[in-house]
């Protein structure tokens, strides 16, 4: 992709194709200081005021600049990377590749926890770490006076849900989620229920005595691209039909309707939702169940399949971070006779992860 100039008209070349740039589109973005607050990168003007009969009347570009002056005398000197930003759909995170992995994946993307650690280049890392790979695992991070609260505070907010602020992950009795017991838990996705469903969980571990609760993680985008590939039809059927989700306790009902396997607007990978003890599959006509239940059994095997799982053992001050959409977590059964075994977790939302590593992005001109 590039920028053209031509009678007095911006243009961009993307794959062959060549069309003009608005010059309203430009004037939106003039950027001097008495149309642009330069702290806050707000406008000093209402757009909606101005005619969309905007004329150029003069152009400038060099190596790394687009200069326009508009007829109104209005001028802007835009950096051209960032207009060619402007035609990505994924936003500013377009640069991180999204790397899938299996069984093999040896667990390298681990951060040890520091004073002033949210500040640092450090955190700025980790959260490439966290998109590259769908998680990252900080170390020492301090386990008392529910510290969990201010890590995600300090990255952006918590997203409060039916469980709480943040919840305790132990064994006890008459629970409302199998979470709190000491069973084991298959690969799943929390919250497939909520609208919308929680982007990113924490999981901090406070104690941890017991031989197994071994921590599992899936990668969900590997399993889809896999499914794909050796199964079109099963992933056909799972990119489209809408199931039911539902969570029921005393005090709420919640329910979403959504594809197991969600795709973007250029049918990329978005999203997974598995936990096959909450979903509840519409009524069709029998040979369309008769696949759809097929696909389902066998992302149900790859999932839970020894090529796509990873296990690790959190210990005391071990902070996992997951993206929700992507992966899939659970644990190995534990002997609550042992001892402790005693995790907290909270959801915070993309916005936060995304808003925190762009800010440090800019801090460390990187």
């Amino acid at each position: 992709m590039k920028i053209e100039l031509t009678d007095n008209k911006v243009f961009f070349e993307k794959q062959g194709s060549k069309k003009e740039i608005h010059p309203f589109w430009l004037r939106e973005r003039v950027n001097s200081k008495e149309f642009l607050d330069q702290k806050t990168q707000q406008r000093l003007f209402d757009p909606t005021m101005l005619s969309n009969n905007t004329e150029i009347t003069k152009l400038k570009m060099s190596e790394k600049f687009l200069e326009v002056t508009f007829k109104d005398g209005a001028h802007a000197k835009l950096i051209i990377e960032n207009i060619l930003k402007e035609f990505e759909k994924d936003n500013e995170l377009y640069f991180i590749n999204k790397i899938s992995w299996d069984s093999n994946f040896k667990i390298t993307n681990k951060f040890k926890f520091s004073h002033n650690f949210f500040e640092e280049k450090k955190m700025y890392e980790s959260l490439l770490d966290f998109y590259k790979y769908g998680f990252v695992i900080f170390e020492d991070v301090p386990t008392q006076n529910n510290f969990i609260v201010n890590f995600a505070n300090s990255i952006g907010s918590i997203r409060p849900t039916n469980f709480g602020e943040y919840f305790n992950v132990k064994s006890k009795p008459n629970p409302n989620d199998l979470a709190y017991t000491s069973l084991p838990l298959a690969p799943h996705t929390d919250n497939p229920y909520r609208k919308p469903v929680p982007c990113i969980q924490i999981l901090h571990c406070i104690e941890n005595e017991v031989n197994g609760g071994q921590s599992t993680l899936v990668d969900g985008l590997a399993v889809t691209e896999e499914l794909k590939k050796n199964h079109p039809d099963y992933y056909k059927i799972l990119t489209e039909i809408k199931v039911r989700f539902q969570f029921i306790d005393q005090n709420v009902v919640l329910e979403d309707w959504a594809e197991m396997i969600k795709l973007d607007e250029n049918n990329r990978f978005k999203q997974v939702r598995f936990s096959p003890r909450l979903d509840f599959v519409p009524l069709m006509e029998k040979e369309k169940l008769e696949l759809y239940y097929s696909a389902r059994n066998k992302i149900s095997e790859m999932y839970n399949s020894e090529k796509f799982r990873i296990e690790f053992k959190l210990k005391p001050g071990d902070l996992l971070m997951m993206d929700n959409h992507r992966l899939l977590h659970g644990r190995t059964e534990y002997n609550a006779n042992e001892g402790n075994r005693f995790l907290q977790g909270c959801y915070i939302d993309y916005d936060s992860t995304e808003g925190k590593l762009k800010h440090l992005k800019r801090k460390f001109d990187v």
